[in-house]
């Protein structure tokens, strides 16, 4: 089972359940469709569907950006506007719908109103019955990355309040039972473990684009038992993982040496985020290096090259793909307290995450993010902002 989650993919500048359902019910009592422009001269159909327990309406936001309330006096809507998907497969599945109910919290959850969010390889291979098998029952409100502003709070919750600026992968396990409401949504629900207070000099955008990807590079690097004065290779430097690994091999773990792989437009975004060596892998073949290296961090499926780069007794993070020992795979678990530990170096600036240029992707153009993102093209992350 692959277990590619973030983006393979710096917007190419600078810094600036669980839950159930309530009355989640299918199928829908009426259906229209929207005819909308993508961002790519493509028309693409969103369905406007409503459940068959229509609730009184909330009148949306603005689609333009503005600042978000951290008062919780107003009160909380009973119904909110989500992505969903009743079927697995393509991008065609996704539905946009006006009445999903606002999901209640546990004694051990907060209710976040979203701000914004991200896509990760894991919600399209989620929508594709990748892992149907340990999924959550459809119908699914998909995303795991979250960043926004929580509202209410369960009564065993012991650190957050409302008010607060948080982020977080709202999955504890990411392919073994994840929540039906994600963050694709004006609100989600999440255990107060799972999301961590947002470093202070960050947007919403940008603290989107972290928690599953640096989550999942900083527990990949500390299982391949990395420490300081040891190399690394990141296969796949410029992607939504890889470009974290590179940051964090520099600045947490006071890694001697960093290669990475990209293609040649990107090699200079890889020098930027602190990688010594950066391969362009449409002229070099990085296995065939002289120099070998104590681990080699695959974020793309390249297992059996991968370990004729590694040093002997050395180890092979392996996200997707193949894996050929001394190569192991994981999936990473949520978990807020390894946000918590990487705090101070986003808020120093001394790691920055990434996002891809053709972003942020507004809330209703989630279809052309999720296609773009399934080209495999992204740099870094797909962020979804505003999300009214």
């Amino acid at each position: 089972m692959e277990a590619l989650l973030s983006s393979t993919a710096l917007q190419l500048k600078p810094i600036h359940p669980s839950s159930s359902f309530s009355s989640f019910h299918s199928p829908f009592s009426s259906t229209s469709v929207l005819r909308v422009k993508g961002n790519r001269k493509a028309e693409n159909l969103i369905q406007k569907s409503h459940f068959s327990t229509v609730l009184p309406l909330r009148v949306s936001a603005s689609s333009q950006a503005a600042p978000v309330e951290t008062s919780t006096s107003t009160s909380i809507p009973s119904e909110m506007k989500a992505w969903s998907y009743t079927d697995y497969g393509s991008v065609d599945v996704l539905k946009f719908e006006s009445n999903v109910s606002v999901p209640e919290i546990k004694e051990d959850q907060v209710l976040i109103k979203v701000v914004a969010a991200a896509l990760n390889p894991v919600d399209f291979k989620r929508r594709l019955g990748k892992f149907k098998a340990t999924d959550s029952p459809l119908p699914t409100v998909p995303g795991y990355d979250v960043a926004g502003v929580v509202v209410k709070v369960g009564s065993q919750v012991k650190e957050l309040k409302e008010g607060d600026e948080v982020y977080g992968d709202i999955h504890e396990k990411a392919l073994d039972g994840p929540k039906q409401y994600g963050s694709l949504a004006e609100y989600t629900a999440v255990e107060e473990k799972l999301v961590a207070l947002k470093p202070k000099n960050l947007s919403f955008a940008d603290a989107a684009a972290l928690p599953l990807a640096i989550e999942t590079a900083y527990e990949g690097i500390e299982k391949a038992g990395f420490s300081s004065g040891k190399s690394i290779l990141v296969l796949g430097g410029a992607g939504g993982v890889g470009s974290l690994v590179i940051q964090l091999a520099k600045h947490v773990f006071g890694a001697s040496k960093i290669a990475a792989t990209s293609s040649t437009g990107k090699l200079e975004l890889l020098k930027s985020l602190g990688a010594d060596l950066a391969i362009d892998y449409t002229k070099e073949n990085f296995e065939d290096l002289p120099d070998k290296f104590d681990v080699v961090y695959d974020s793309v499926g390249q297992g059996e090259k991968a370990v004729k780069a590694v040093k002997e007794g050395g180890s092979v993070v392996v996200l997707t793909g193949a894996v050929t020992p001394p190569g192991f795979r994981f999936v990473v678990t949520s978990n807020a307290e390894k946000l918590k530990k990487l705090n101070p170096y986003l808020e120093s600036g001394k790691v920055k995450p990434v996002i891809d240029p053709k972003g942020p992707f507004p809330f209703d153009k989630v279809v052309d993010a999720f296609s773009y993102l399934e080209t495999g093209r992204a740099t870094g992350k797909v962020v979804i902002h505003p999300i009214p």
